[in-house]
């Protein structure tokens, strides 16, 4: 189904190759050099990711240039060729490569696979989604899968790594939501009381968990959920209790991981990955409708902050720098 009018331009960021540079522009751009796909949007929001810093500040993540960053979007279908969706929906996108394979949600419009998309949930809006975003569905999907493991609050403290960030936030504030006890890993000392306002009741320093290096160590976590990696995780690996889970979601320390099979073999560890780019669309609408009902907007305004798109330049260096903890929305149309 189709509107009887549609824009002829439409606005983005985007980025592009300046001789051996990369740097992000703004540019009015015809309607036609969006890319394929049955679902046309009109954009309203989207989110500030670690991703989106790497691709504004020309970090290389970017597969091709020019291109849109913003791995996540939320507006107003105008047109859908395939007839799932009519004029007027109001949908959400998160993952498929959007902002990194393809045009993504930094511009007032976008045009993408209807398979992609799921339809925002009743009694929500645009500006919610995107405070949730792909940090609080990928720390949704961490929580539904240390669940599906087995993991219960009468089994121990919980483990959240990289704490104050956008997923470890979320994850917080979900896992309390559920009845567990969360302990909360940070290098950010000073971030402690908004910690314990999420729903942390024991804050770790940020080296407490590299310094575990031996196999197996004392048993502490009923389950973890690490937004790190490298040394963090392997030491909250090796401190799992018997028959936990550490739900795995985050690079921020890199992309090692130095540890044994002991955890797995001698307590029964399961780790677990979570990937939030391709989750199945029954998965994806699942963890939607729970966010819904267990995050509400109420419950997000402490951790959320609203900047508009002419902003993200300037924000993109502070979130690679740890300078931003919670959930930025960015309004496209400031």
């Amino acid at each position: 189904m189709t509107t009887s009018t549609l824009p002829d331009t439409y606005r983005a960021l985007r980025v592009i190759q300046d001789g051996d540079e990369r740097r992000a522009e703004f540019q009015t751009l015809p309607l036609s050099e969006l890319p394929d796909g049955e679902v046309l949007i009109e954009v309203s929001h989207s989110s500030l990711n670690y991703k989106d810093g790497l691709a504004v500040t020309g970090k290389g993540i970017l597969r091709q240039l020019p291109m849109t960053p913003g791995i996540d979007l939320a507006g107003t279908v105008l047109e859908d060729r395939s007839g799932t969706y009519v004029p007027g929906d109001a949908v959400i996108l998160t993952g498929w490569g959007i902002g990194e394979q393809q045009d993504g949600g930094y511009a007032t419009h976008a045009r993408v696979k209807a398979d992609w998309l799921v339809r925002q949930p009743a009694g929500t809006d645009a500006s919610w989604a995107m405070s949730v975003g792909t940090a609080g569905f990928t720390a949704m999907l961490a929580v539904m899968a240390l669940e599906d493991a087995g993991v219960r609050p009468e089994h121990g403290d919980v483990l959240v790594t990289g704490a104050a960030g956008g997923v470890g936030s979320t994850a917080i504030a979900l896992l309390a939501h559920a009845g567990f006890t969360v302990t909360a890993s940070t290098g950010r000392t000073e971030e402690e009381t908004y910690l314990r306002e999420l729903g942390a009741t024991n804050i770790i320093p940020r080296d407490e968990l590299p310094a575990l290096t031996r196999p197996l160590e004392k048993e502490r976590w009923g389950g973890v959920v690490d937004t790190v990696a490298g040394e963090t995780l392997a030491g909250a690996y090796a401190s799992t209790r018997t028959h936990g889970a550490v739900a795995v979601c985050g690079i921020a320390s890199g992309i090692g991981l130095k540890t044994t099979v002991f955890p797995l073999i001698l307590r029964g560890v399961s780790l677990l990955g979570i990937d939030s780019v391709t989750c199945p669309q029954p998965r994806r609408q699942a963890a939607w409708k729970r966010l819904a009902l267990d995050l509400p907007a109420s419950r997000l305004a402490s951790v959320t902050q609203t900047r508009g798109l002419s902003e993200v330049t300037e924000l993109a260096p502070q979130i690679l720098a740890g300078q931003v903890r919670g959930r930025t929305v960015i309004d496209v149309n400031a």
